[in-house]
């Protein structure tokens, strides 16, 4: 094909291409104007690629950007058939989205299904996917070609989508782009020449300067100027950038047509799916006659593709077209769309129909309304939250009722979050609670104010009005869930008062037990109470259940479980954390990846407290990913926390701050004091590690400082035995006694293993003499207390200082040798380099040979992924199983277990069963 002024955008297409032929996928986002090429290029790419390449093809269209999996249903037509060859659960889950079968979609599975589809149609020959006018497509499919585009480094695939806008956010986000920009002076003044040959040449330098580069523009304008009525348009003579004005030219194109001819342009632009059958039976009952058919196509505005759709050449010239009409021929042309639909997608296009036709007008009616909230409700059960909620929004516009509308509109603000449209979902709610009352609203949409405020806003003002919606929902077992979820708020806000009075309230609101989970009451009572002093009934309700409660909570509601800290604080963060894998497992087969990301962030905490580092940094880089990806936040915060604790007890001062930064700039005027506690916390233990007692101590101690930006009661409390330590090394000794005091008294509340031990230990470094012996004794023989490693190793070590100090440097290298043991296997560098230094002292020669520096000589390190990928291959599954559970191909699969292996030593799957991977990828025999 020849593009005049292309040549370094078809040369990196190219490039594209061939190294796709070697193996190696990519994807590009092709952006600028409408009208400005991009589709040419595809065209050139799909040209050059026809030969060696399976082409998939899809664009976006107006109509069917509100229509669940409509361009993927284009996309994969010609491959259809090899559906069935995929896993039963993806096959099943993508025929439901493509209508083809009854199965509920699963927006998780489908982007595998399509991704594994995609790598075996790779394994024969490179594919080449194409998807233009993105962004018009609907929200599924795009969600689904975004989940596949960032899949595909490792497989002969290749994307390439357009869209108008520098895709900086939005699905397409971080995708590798380029922009498409205007032709330069001589190659337009070429492309005008080769489209109007006989032309004066100055009239052609008029062309040039009223299309300002814009190829469309030169194409459209140099029609007109080879017609001999260039003077006459309104564009001659003056140099315009593509937008209104070139509007304007079409529209006067437009008008020189028969109102026959307008009435078929305008029946294509309503219909944008363009089935040649449906719009000239549409014509039929318009009383168009093929004359006026004939005058459309020859019009130069429309083409036919090669499945038979008759298609504006351009979508800018459609929307003109549609938006020029008077609201009398719209309606009346989707009426006729209406009575004519047949085929499986007719019961999703007509209620469309119908409501464009009323909304040409302005009339309501409650007939079309409800057939698009029923089809709102078909399409949120396929995963089309967003769908839905332009349906229900539609629905609400065309409802005669306030009531209806309000009801509507609170529905479609509940799918639009759920979809993660949260400006969408603000404005609905907005509009219902200006028909209906905000009670009303609030039980409609299941208290959703609140929910967007705790995730994105205030954390006190999300409380109050969690606790306000929890007061005004008719259900009880949401109102549970509300309770708690302003429970969680206050606590994260670290607002005691606030925290008292929505228990209370909580309480007040349902004083019966006939509600799902109302047993749970009291158990959330002994969480979120503050009062030291609850002892044995505390415990029977939290401690003795374990297992049981969180289990049951994991598979009701996290909204129901523990904050990880406090979970840790209460010393069941083994049972949270049995919780969280089962569940972590079961969700992995699912599309709920909000849930997914709360799950892995939950687990960071309980992985640490029990020593599994390497699993915490997997986790947690998997969960901010994710939480990255679907753009939340909060969730992200807290990955980030727990990657800045790992970071600290490593030594890496540079991540502690970085991480500590961000997270106090970010959640600080948002009021999430616990997340601004944990970054001090980082901070303060980090100084600690690296001997800056009070610099630690300055940071440390601002945890428990009431109307302290920083404070926050559970992180101070899983901190004080490192406030102790740093206390004491500045010789502030009665900081380091009010610490023991709060340890102190926790541990008699709740009897955890971590507290009586912390208890002990802080008892020990204020004693002298056989008393100091006797606490630190005590703090290593509490039953438990060995299940927290990383605590338990720090213990010994302050024991072992100790005993050297008192000249028994026998016992000092017993305590000493396993505490270097200990931090060694966890890379915990800062206090394996003070255990050596104790080990010197004591005449001990310390094995310098910490998990860092052999990590450095020897080539087993191996990225969070590929530790996810070895973990499942040990496990006994298929590569096709591992990519299903980690999204991603089996030859992605097959591609990491091939840098695995050599990095491990060993040769065959057989080999993965004798490697310990809770303790730092060694070998058991």
């Amino acid at each position: 094909m020849d593009l005049y002024g292309r040549r370094p955008e078809q040369a990196a297409l190219d490039r594209i291409l061939d190294d796709a032929r070697q193996g190696d996928g990519a994807t590009r986002v092709l952006w600028g104007d409408p009208g400005i090429g991009k589709t040419a290029l595809l065209d050139y790419v799909a040209e050059s690629a026809a030969a060696d390449f399976t082409v998939l093809r899809c664009g976006g269209t107006r109509l069917e950007s509100g229509l669940t999996f409509a361009a993927l249903h284009e996309l994969l037509w010609p491959v259809t058939e090899r559906i069935s060859t995929l896993p039963e659960p993806q096959a099943n889950a993508l025929n439901g989205a493509l209508g083809t079968s009854s199965d509920v979609a699963d927006r998780f599975l489908i982007g595998v299904a399509v991704l594994t589809l995609v790598g075996e149609l790779a394994d024969k020959r490179p594919v080449l996917i194409i998807a233009d006018d993105a962004h018009w497509l609907d929200e599924p499919s795009a969600q689904c070609l975004a989940f596949v585009a960032r899949r595909l480094r490792n497989e002969p695939v290749v994307m390439l989508l357009t869209g108008h806008d520098d895709p900086v956010d939005g699905p397409w986000e971080k995708l590798a782009a380029m922009e498409v920009r205007e032709l330069g002076d001589e190659d337009a003044r070429l492309l005008a020449r080769s489209l109007a040959p006989h032309v004066d040449e100055a009239v052609i330098r008029r062309t040039v300067r009223a299309a300002a580069g814009n190829p469309l523009a030169l194409q459209e304008l140099t029609t007109s100027v080879a017609a001999g009525d260039l003077s006459a348009h309104p564009l001659a003579g003056e140099q315009i950038a593509v937008g209104p004005r070139l509007r304007r030219s079409f529209r006067a194109r437009i008008e020189r047509l028969s109102a026959t001819a307008r009435t078929a342009l305008l029946l294509t632009a309503a219909d944008d799916r363009s089935d040649r059958n449906t719009v000239r039976r549409a014509g039929d009952v318009l009383g168009l006659d093929s004359a006026a058919w004939d005058e459309a196509m020859h019009s130069g505005l429309l083409t036919t593709g090669s499945d038979g759709r008759i298609r504006f050449r351009h979508q800018l010239m459609e929307a003109v077209v549609y938006e020029e009409a008077p609201p009398a021929n719209r309606q009346a042309v989707h009426r006729a769309l209406a009575s004519v639909l047949t085929g499986e997608n007719a019961d999703e296009l007509r209620p469309w129909h119908l409501a464009a036709a009323l909304e040409a007008v302005g009339r309501p009616d409650e007939e079309v309304a409800r057939l698009l909230e029923e089809s709102a409700d078909r399409s949120w059960a396929r995963g089309g939250c967003a769908t839905a909620a332009r349906a229900l929004r539609r629905a609400a516009a065309l409802s005669p009722s306030t009531d209806d509308a309000a009801r509507r509109l609170a529905l479609g603000a509940r799918a639009a979050w759920e979809a993660g449209h949260v400006d969408v979902a603000r404005g609905m709610l907005e509009r219902a609670e200006g028909i209906s009352s905000a009670s009303t609203v609030a039980d409609l949409s299941e208290g959703l104010r609140g929910l967007i405020e705790f995730a994105h806003g205030n954390l006190e003002v999300a409380c109050r009005q969690l606790t306000r919606d929890m007061e005004r929902v008719a259900d009880p077992g949401q109102a549970f869930s509300l309770g708690s979820m302003a429970l969680r708020a206050a606590w994260a806000a670290s607002h005691g008062e606030l925290q008292r009075e929505a228990l209370h309230r909580l309480e007040r609101r349902l004083p019966q037990g006939n509600f799902p989970n109302a047993d749970l009451l009291p158990l959330l009572r002994a969480w979120w109470t503050e009062d030291q002093g609850g002892g044995a009934d505390d415990r029977d309700q939290v401690v003795a259940p374990g297992a049981d409660i969180l289990t049951r909570l994991s598979g009701s509601s996290w909204l129901l479980m523990p904050p990880a800290p406090l979970a840790v604080a209460w010393g069941i963060e083994f049972a949270l954390q049995e919780a969280l894998r089962r569940e972590i497992d079961m969700l992995r087969h699912t599309d709920q990846v909000t849930a997914l990301t709360q799950a892995l962030a939950q687990t960071v905490a309980p992985d640490i407290a029990q020593g599994s580092w390497t699993l915490a940094t997997a986790n947690a880089l998997e969960g901010l990913q994710v939480a990255q990806g679907i753009g939340d936040d909060h969730l992200a915060g807290q990955c980030h926390t727990g990657l800045g604790w790992l970071a600290a007890a490593r030594g890496d001062e540079r991540t502690v701050r970085d991480v500590a930064d961000r997270t106090i700039e970010v959640w600080v005027p948002r009021g999430v004091r616990v997340f601004s506690a944990c970054a001090e916390w980082n901070l303060g233990m980090s100084a600690l590690f690296a001997g800056r007692a009070e610099e630690a101590l300055d940071r440390l101690v601002r945890l428990g400082e009431d109307g302290h930006h920083a404070a926050n009661a559970t992180v101070a409390l899983l901190a004080a035995p490192d406030t102790a330590e740093a206390a004491l090394q500045a010789g502030q000794r009665a900081t380091a006694e009010e610490q023991a005091r709060l340890l102190r008294r926790w541990a008699e509340r709740t009897e955890a293993a971590w507290a009586i031990s912390a208890t002990h230990l802080v008892h020990a470094l204020l004693a002298s003499g056989a008393d100091a012996e006797k606490q630190f004794r005590l703090a290593l023989e509490v039953p438990g207390a060995r299940s927290r490693p990383f605590n338990y190793a720090r213990t010994r070590l302050l024991y072992g200082e100790w005993l050297r100090r008192s000249r028994r440097r026998t016992d000092a290298r017993i305590q000493l040798a396993e505490a270097a043991e200990t931090f060694r296997r966890l890379d915990a560098a800062p206090l394996l380099a003070r255990t050596w230094a104790e080990q010197e002292l004591t005449g001990q020669q310390p094995r310098r040979d910490s998990a860092r520096a052999r990590a450095r000589d020897t080539p087993t390190t191996l990225t969070a992924q590929e530790l996810r990928v070895v973990r499942l291959a040990a496990e006994g599954l298929t590569n096709r199983e591992i990519g299903a559970q980690l999204l991603i191909s089996p030859r992605t699969v097959a591609h990491h277990l091939a840098n695995v292996f050599p990095k491990l030593g060993i040769v065959s799957r057989a080999d993965l069963a004798r490697v310990d991977f809770e303790d730092g990828l060694r070998f058991t025999g």
